[in-house]
């Protein structure tokens, strides 16, 4: 979860964006909220078309026939995105042979600073399974559209500037469509025991 009295508002108001993004029938459960979804359809996630840590140019359509675990973030980030991030590897390491089945995907909320070069250094501290994407301002503008991620720039002392950023981690299923999302509170094995349920 979000730790700072400061932050805590870009994270409310990126629940509020999920919350409102959802669509379901009277009655369906929904999905990533302590409910398993039943008929309900989710608004979240869709196309994009991004540039990994390697270069290399990568959709969503590259990752169909396996669970995507994405979570936005920056390289920058002084503190969520690597404690989520070691969350995430830790759970993907904990799934063993099943690992296979999921991808797990970090999306820069930073493109000007984080590189294919920068992103693949960030993520090696991490886990060499992890998929870094990165893009142009209107790519990542786009799938952080589709995702209701907040994010926000503020400017700091000598020209630079920080991102706040929802921090969610979302689990996406084989055919693209959003399944739940969770947080780092869960930790490796609470996360690797949710992600258990769909491999």
């Amino acid at each position: 979860m979000i730790r700072t009295k400061a932050a805590l508002i870009p994270y409310i108001f990126a629940m509020a964006a999920i919350l409102g993004g959802w669509l379901w029938h009277a009655g369906d459960q929904v999905a990533g909220f302590g409910r398993v979804g039943t008929s309900g359809v989710a608004d979240i996630g869709g196309p994009f078309s991004l540039i990994d840590q390697d270069g290399a140019a990568r959709t969503n359509a590259d990752f169909r026939g396996r669970y995507m675990l994405i979570y936005f973030g920056y390289s920058n980030c002084p503190d969520v995105c690597p404690i989520s991030l070691g969350v995430i590897a830790d759970a993907v390491e904990r799934l063993g042979p099943k690992a296979a089945r999921i991808a797990p995907i970090f999306i820069t909320v930073d493109p000007t600073r984080d590189t294919p070069k920068i992103l693949k250094q960030y993520l090696a501290v991490f886990s060499p399974k992890l998929i870094g994407l990165t893009g142009s301002d209107k790519a990542i503008r786009r799938v952080t559209r589709e995702y209701h991620v907040y994010v926000a720039k503020h400017p700091t002392q000598g020209g630079n500037y920080s991102v706040d950023h929802s921090n969610i981690i979302y689990l996406m299923g084989p055919d693209g469509r959003f399944i739940a999302n969770y947080d780092d509170s869960l930790g490796p094995d609470g996360l690797a025991a949710a992600l258990r349920k769909y491999l």
